[in-house]
């Protein structure tokens, strides 16, 4: 059976919304490609004032951000400035890294983008998500019991 965009496009609104956070624009199209095509509901923002704006006006289950976007504490910034939202959205810094040189140092929350290695990306996505789910129980949980 072949899906035509539309009936993709529904399928992704049903799926949780994440923001994809990236000044490059090649980096940001491909996240945003594979999110969609793993049936995920995608925004993007290619700088750092974007992007708060967007976790202002929206909300999102995760926030994904270069933390090379303008310069390493922008990214910090908006990762930071997402936690801080009462909604909550799970965050982790995201590098589409291409080269012989051996990849950058990731943290557990980190996602490492390598071109071949999209189910890992995509695996990696639905963990956070995931936990984030986890988390917010455990407080609603903390929160009838106080």
């Amino acid at each position: 059976m072949t899906r035509t965009i539309s009936e993709m496009d529904e399928r992704a609104l049903d799926l949780a919304p994440v923001l994809v956070v990236d000044d490059d624009m090649a980096s940001r199209l491909t996240l945003q490609t594979l999110l969609r095509a793993g049936g995920y509901n995608v925004d993007v923002a290619s700088s750092a004032a974007e992007a708060i704006e967007k976790l202002d006006s929206g909300q999102y289950v995760l926030v994904l951000s270069d933390l090379g976007i303008e310069s390493q504490e922008e990214g910090l910034k908006v990762l930071a400035y997402a936690r801080l939202k009462e909604y909550k959205p799970a965050t982790a810094s995201v590098t589409a890294y291409h080269g012989s040189k051996p990849l950058p140092t990731a943290r557990e929350t980190d996602i490492v983008v390598e071109t071949e290695d999209v189910p890992r990306l995509l695996t990696k996505v639905a963990e956070l998500i995931g936990l984030r789910a986890i988390r917010r129980v455990q407080r609603q949980v903390r929160q009838t019991w106080s």
